[in-house]
C-alpha cells in the first residue's frame, strides 16, 4: 500500500517530497507518490504543471488515504456507511482530516474498534423476529452499532475521543 514512499504523517509531508520531486523532474516517482496516496490523476497533471502549488492538503490527504486503505480491505454494506462517513468527516472537519492522515491510523484499525464494539454488545433478537426471518435456533443475537454510536466509534479511534 504505502510500499515505495511508506506510511506518510501528513499532507505537509506528501508535499515536501512531492516539491522536492517536481524540481528534480522526476516524474515517475510522483506519479507513484500520488498513487500511493490516492492522489487523483489531475490533480497532479495540474501540480506538474505548475498550476498548483502542492500536491494536496489536509482533507485530499485524508480521503486518499481512506480510499487506498479501502482497496485493501473488503468493505460492505454497513462497512461502506462507514467509509463514507469518514470521508465526509475529512471534508468537514481539518482536525479530523490531520487526524485520520496520522501515521499509524487505518481504516481497518478504525473497522476493527467498530468490530470489537459489535462483539461487546450483542443484543438477543426477539423470538417472534427470529420465527419471521425463518431462524430455526434456540437464540440470536445480533451487535450492530446504530449510526450515532458509530459515529462517536470512529471519532473515538482517531481523535482520541470518548466513545
Amino acid at each position: 500500500m504505502f510500499d515505495r514512499f511508506g506510511e506518510l504523517d501528513s499532507a505537509a509531508q506528501i508535499n515536501e517530497i512531492a516539491v522536492n520531486l517536481r524540481k528534480e523532474k522526476d516524474v515517475e516517482s510522483l506519479k507513484v507518490l500520488a498513487k500511493e496516496n490516492g492522489i487523483d490523476g489531475d490533480v497532479l497533471e495540474a501540480f506538474l504543471a505548475g498550476e498548483l502549488l502542492y500536491l494536496c492538503d489536509d482533507m485530499g490527504a485524508a480521503i486518499g488515504k481512506v480510499e487506498v486503505e479501502a482497496k485493501g480491505v473488503e468493505c460492505a454494506e454497513i462497512m461502506e456507511d462507514w467509509v463514507g462517513y469518514i470521508k465526509s468527516q475529512c471534508m468537514e472537519s481539518h482536525e479530523m482530516a490531520r487526524a485520520v492522515r496520522k501515521k499509524g491510523k487505518s481504516l481497518s484499525g478504525c473497522i476493527a474498534a467498530l468490530l470489537k464494539w459489535s462483539l461487546a454488545h450483542q443484543y438477543p433478537v426477539d423470538r417472534k423476529i427470529m420465527k419471521e426471518a425463518g431462524v430455526t435456533a434456540g437464540s440470536c443475537t445480533l451487535g450492530i452499532p446504530g449510526f450515532a454510536t458509530a459515529k462517536k466509534i470512529i471519532r473515538g479511534y482517531y481523535l482520541g475521543e470518548q466513545a
